[in-house]
């Protein structure tokens, strides 16, 4: 496969209280090694649920998602997973970051789970590389939404995944922070050479990606 990621006409639906709610409906997209592409959209438009469809954190109703060589619609949950771990990093607006775990720890336990060598040293390179070398040994509550968030992204590049895609992450920051978190985003992409999938609301963060999906309704316009 010489894409990174396929999607090939992939729905999702939910059955509640026996009304069927159609949230993706035919989806299909590609995107190629070292791509960025933001999708836009109005709030319940998709945009969230197509993130963790890729991301694996959801199951398609219907259709195919490939991720290199592997078709991750058809994998179960712990091989999905161990693709994720590896491959793939997740920027959620919320952070996620765990509340009695210090920065440092936050970023180093993804790197003993995939038992890393010296993954605390690797992690603090990380967070210094952020600017955040003085507060390595602060708590999630003692940091500000944009230094959690830079916690965040440093977590989920920690084994330098191909692939990121990151969730409305400027979406709780002042225009500063915003600036900040992106330039951190393309640097790691430009850096590594991987790909970024970037769900926004922000006009300047999505025209700076090479592409622009627009969602609307579940349907790609």
């Amino acid at each position: 496969m010489n894409k990174l990621l396929k999607l090939s006409r992939v729905n999702l639906s939910y059955n509640t209280d026996n009304n069927l709610i159609n949230v993706l409906q035919d989806v299909s997209f590609e995107v190629d090694y070292t791509e960025t592409i933001s999708i836009v959209g109005e709030s319940g438009s998709g945009k969230t649920s197509l993130i963790m469809l890729i991301g694996g954190l959801e199951k398609a109703s219907s259709g195919k998602i490939q991720f290199k060589e592997f078709e991750i619609s058809n994998l179960k949950e712990d091989q999905i997973s161990e693709i994720r771990r590896k491959n793939i990093g997740i920027v959620f607006q919320s952070y996620y970051l765990i509340p009695n775990y210090t920065a440092l720890e936050n970023v180093s336990l993804t790197l003993e789970i995939n038992k890393m060598q010296n993954p605390e040293q690797k992690a603090k390179e990380i967070l210094d590389r952020f600017g955040l070398d003085q507060r390595l040994n602060n708590l999630p509550s003692q940091l500000s939404g944009g230094e959690q968030q830079r916690v965040a992204i440093a977590r989920s590049i920690a084994m330098k995944p191909q692939l990121i895609l990151a969730d409305e992450p400027t979406g709780n920051l002042d225009s500063e922070n915003s600036h900040l978190i992106s330039k951190i985003l393309f640097d790691y992409v430009n850096e590594e050479k991987a790909s970024l999938i970037i769900v926004t609301h922000d006009n300047n963060l999505a025209n700076q990606t090479k592409r622009k999906i627009i969602i609307k309704d579940g349907r790609i316009g």
